[in-house]
Parts: C-alpha cells; sequence; structure tokens
C-alpha cells in the first residue's frame, strides 16, 4: 500500500524516535571520504549514467544563458548545483548500502530507491530543494537588477567589464556570494543527512531533516570541513567544462552515505 504520510507519520521503526547523534572528528570525514572512493572504483560503470547528466545539464545550462541573453545567472546556475545534487545521489546511496551488504551492484540497484518505503518522503525533499533553487535563482536575478537595472549585458565580455571594473560589480560579487553562502549552508543543513536517513530508515521528511540539523550542531567543526571539502570538490568538477563532476559528484555521494553511518547511531 503506498504511503500517504509523507512529512509525519506514525514511526514503523522504534528505534527511528530516538535516532543518538554520534560526534565525528575530521578523521572520520578521511575515512568517509575514502571509502567513498572505494565505493566508485569498485562500480564505476553503474554510476555512469546517473553522473553524466551533470555535464549535460552544465553544458546545456551554459547555452541557455549565453544564447537567451542571460548571462547575470550563469553563475546562479552552476553554483546551484550544489543545491540539488543531493536529489540525484540518493541513487549513490543505495549502491552504497547494498555494497555494504555484500550484495552484487547493478545498474538495477539505482532503481530500488523507487521501492524505497519513504519514497514519498524523498520526493517531498526533492522538491523541497528545487523549490528552494528557484528562490536562489529568482534572489540573484532581483539582485543583479537592482544594482544594474532591467537592461541585459550585450556580450561576454561587456558582462564581464560590469562585474570586475564598478563599484556595482563588485557590490554583486560580494552580496551574490553572500547570499548563496546563506542558501548553501541551509540546504547543507537540511539535507546532509535526512536523505540516507530516508533511505535507510522509515521516517518522515520532517523528522529526518530535524535528524540533519541535530547533526550538524552536534558536530559543527567536522561538518563545517566538510562543507568546504564538498565546496571544493564542486568548483575542481566544475572547471574543465563540468566533466570533473562525474567524477567527484559520485565519490561525494557515496562519502555522504559513509559520513551518514558514521554521525546517525
Amino acid at each position: 500500500m503506498a504511503r500517504l504520510d509523507v512529512f509525519s507519520h506514525v514511526q514503523r521503526d522504534p528505534v527511528s524516535e530516538h535516532l543518538t547523534i554520534r560526534r565525528i572528528r575530521t578523521h572520520d570525514l578521511i575515512d568517509a571520504l575514502r571509502q567513498g572512493a572505494a565505493d566508485f572504483w569498485a562500480a564505476p560503470t553503474h554510476l555512469f549514467f546517473i553522473c553524466l547528466m551533470y555535464p549535460v545539464l552544465g553544458v546545456f545550462f551554459a547555452g541557455l544563458a549565453f544564447g537567451n541573453n542571460m548571462l547575470p545567472l550563469l553563475f546562479p546556475l552552476m553554483s546551484g548545483f550544489a543545491l540539488v545534487g543531493p536529489i540525484a545521489a540518493v541513487g549513490l546511496y543505495e549502491i552504497s548500502r547494498e555494497r555494504e551488504r555484500g550484495q552484487d551492484v547493478s545498474v538495477s540497484s539505482v532503481s530500488n530507491v523507487f521501492r524505497s518505503h519513504s519514497v514519498g518522503s524523498i520526493a517531498a525533499l526533492g522538491v523541497l530543494l528545487m523549490v528552494i533553487f528557484i528562490a536562489w535563482l529568482m534572489t540573484a536575478q532581483m539582485l543583479y537588477q537592482s544594482l544594474f537595472g532591467w537592461h541585459a549585458p550585450t556580450s561576454l565580455s561587456a558582462f564581464l567589464h560590469e562585474v570586475f571594473t564598478t563599484r556595482h560589480g563588485w557590490a554583486l560579487i560580494v552580496l551574490g556570494n553572500v547570499l548563496g553562502f546563506v542558501f548553501s549552508a541551509v540546504v547543507f543543513c537540511l539535507s546532509v543527512i535526512s536523505f540516507p536517513l530516508l533511505l535507510d530508515r522509515d521516517v518522515g521528511a520532517m523528522p529526518a531533516i530535524l535528524t540533519s540539523f541535530r547533526a550538524v550542531a552536534a558536530n559543527p567543526g567536522p561538518m563545517l570541513v566538510w562543507a568546504l571539502i564538498v565546496a571544493g570538490m564542486l568548483v575542481i568538477g566544475f572547471i574543465p567544462l563540468f566533466i570533473g563532476l562525474a567524477l567527484m559528484l559520485p565519490i561525494l555521494g557515496h562519502a555522504t552515505w559513509h559520513l551518514y553511518r558514521k554521525v546517525v547511531e
């Protein structure tokens, strides 16, 4: 019978009512990355079709921004990948979970997500991230228009000149990064543990989100370091025309599963 309760429901797993958050250290982050890399190299061909969407979408968004004279949204679109990345990483969590259980991993492993007891909650949380992503784009657009008006830049060179050589351009850089940090911090706190938890246990979206915030609050230092690691690896992935994301994203996805295992008892 399909699950109709999404954000709150009667817990079927008694353990989920009293989830214990462990304290972690920096060496736990390194170990999570090591295990994530091991998961990726153990079955890279099974992840290719998942990770390929990111370079394709990156090129698509870049073409959209240039073709429709939407250059001011090019950077927000690129940086917005960090806001929606946890959605696609659910399939990677499932692969890591099956390897953890000693099961054979195949392409069909990803489809098991759709048979999860919490698929409704996972979908609801995914919709929430998409709403935040759209809100980020709208905020970036309003910020640009408040500084430069409604006129669109005539060319890439003119846009770069506006941004890097004018007072309004530097204001755009500073304020844009501050706002981007706020959006990314919110998404990080609500998703770093919630998606793996939903896949692993029979809980609703709201308990999963609250557990994720609790995990960050209990481990502020290590979680800050983890956020910086994620940001750094995404930047590296963006550099070679988004192609590096096909390597960085699966490793981060698998590592996040192992981080969840270390944080939630």
